[in-house]
């Protein structure tokens, strides 16, 4: 399979790379970001541009499969306008890019609770995006909702997340079952996840809370 990943800068998309580079089924691997990686596999071929370069730069790799997870936050980006910018325009863009280089199978990293009609500026950002990569229709969609993420992230210092991953252990615990899916998640079972359904050939639009990512990847 060629898959084609944009977000491989960021927590989740530098597990995904580690992950493909040792898959056999993962023949290729087209990159496109806005910096370049530091020592990518062999396999990877980096796009390195703008945003707005993207669809070009992508347009012609031919991709069987294709991943965001694309993500920033509200600090990064300094104003809702710009958030909105990266966590939907930039997602969606990339999906209809996908769509016209010929995958078919598009999988993307959004979040717990994303509902577009939700009150919370966040959580309505990422259900819109899911609605407007739908609006794409691929053969199939994996829409990853995680919780909150554990995993040692590089460059920008998030003081709430990080005091969120301290206690998660005891947030975890007093969390039922029933409510698992706002459950703490680390961020290589959801590579891992996504790694194991990467060209699923089952059509349809499947939603991946915690449980199902536990499930998919045999832990608890």
């Amino acid at each position: 399979m060629r898959v084609l990943l944009a977000g491989a800068t960021g927590l989740i998309g530098g597990l995904l790379l580690q992950r493909f580079g040792v898959m056999e089924s993962v023949t290729a691997i087209d990159v496109v970001s806005r910096r370049a990686l530091d020592n990518p596999d062999p396999k990877v071929t980096q796009h390195i541009g703008p945003i707005a370069d993207w669809p070009a730069m992508a347009g012609d790799t031919a991709p069987d499969v294709a991943i965001s997870t694309l993500g920033t936050t509200m600090r990064q980006a300094g104003s809702e306008e710009a958030f909105f910018a990266v966590d939907h325009d930039a997602v969606v863009a990339f999906a209809r890019t996908a769509g016209g280089a010929g995958a078919r199978h598009f999988m993307m990293v959004s979040s717990v609770g994303a509902h577009a009609g939700s009150r919370n500026f966040y959580l309505a950002t990422k259900g819109k995006a899911e609605a407007a990569v739908q609006s794409v229709r691929f053969d199939r969609l994996d829409v990853f909702r995680p919780g909150l993420l554990r995993g040692e992230r590089g460059g920008e210092s998030r003081i709430g997340e990080r005091i969120g991953i301290m206690v998660s252990p005891i947030t975890d615990i007093l969390t039922p079952r029933v409510l698992d899916h706002y459950r703490s998640i680390a961020a290589a079972d959801v590579a891992k996840a996504i790694a194991a359904l990467v060209g699923d050939q089952a059509p349809g639009v499947f939603v991946h809370e915690n449980r199902s990512m536990w499930q998919t990847i045999g832990s608890s």
